[in-house]
């Protein structure tokens, strides 16, 4: 497990990565990287894939008795899918937002400070400067700063979503992943959780699942379309949008199909 990536660029490298529930398969022969302090963006119609190629990479799957997974996923030189790998440990390092936001039946204060608690971390003084930071990086502070012990779920759904993209980003993730995080808001919050993601880039590797044509050409640097459980076209979005080489690529961006 000392293997160390052959682009240090790359922040995951997946290999031959098969999956199968009961017997279908669903992942066919995936092979692909995601770069490092990039935004990727796993696109392609509903039912090709994409949601269980995310879920892969922190092992979500492994609630599935009923998932079969070969294949690797290397991060960091190591592949998360060896039996050895602490879950906890990988699930910590991989902020997960997910298409409905889902606070904790807490106060939005508690929603933040609860894992920095769960590492460790309870000097109260500590957890209010932390709180207020990672709720400021989520552009959602000004907004509940008055209101900090106030249940989460008195916030509007927009809220809530950054408010769980803060809680993601309190345990100090590498990667953030995010399924489908803007289907459930208004046009406004989709906005704002877009504009955030370009800035986090800048510090975290992010990895999107959408069938938004036109929220991938707005915040993806790298794209991955899939079709069918298999990776049809992979490559810079520039290149991807631009000059697609694959005809069904090709049909997918007319919109033949979605």
């Amino acid at each position: 497990m000392a293997q160390e990536f052959q682009d240090k660029k790359d922040k995951i490298i997946i290999e031959n990565l098969d999956l199968y529930i009961s017997k279908a398969h669903i992942l066919k022969n995936i092979n692909t990287t995601i770069p490092e302090k990039k935004i990727t963006v796993i696109l392609g119609p509903s039912g090709c894939g994409k949601t269980t190629l995310l879920k892969s990479l922190n092992r979500l799957t492994d609630l599935y008795p009923e998932v079969d997974i070969t294949g690797k996923i290397m991060m960091n030189g190591h592949d998360m899918l060896h039996p050895d790998v602490d879950i906890t440990e990988l699930r910590r390092n991989m902020g997960l937002l997910s298409q409905r936001p889902m606070p904790l039946p807490m106060s939005i204060f508690k929603n933040i400070a609860f894992g920095l608690k769960i590492s460790g971390r309870r000097n109260r003084l500590f957890l209010k400067k932390r709180v207020e930071h990672y709720l400021m990086q989520a552009n959602l502070w000004d907004e509940v700063k008055d209101r900090l012990h106030s249940p989460a779920a008195k916030l509007s759904i927009g809220q809530q979503q950054r408010l769980c993209l803060a809680r993601g980003l309190a345990v100090d993730p590498e990667i953030i992943l995010a399924d489908e995080p803007t289907s459930a808001l208004d046009p406004l919050s989709s906005k704002a959780i877009e504009e955030k993601f370009l800035e986090l880039k800048n510090s975290y590797t992010i990895v999107v699942v959408t069938h938004s044509l036109r929220q991938a050409k707005r915040i993806a640097d790298n794209v991955i379309f899939m079709y069918l459980g298999e990776i049809v076209e992979q490559g810079s979005a520039k290149e991807f949008f631009e000059n697609p080489q694959n005809e069904r690529t090709k049909e997918y961006l007319s919109g033949v199909f979605n």
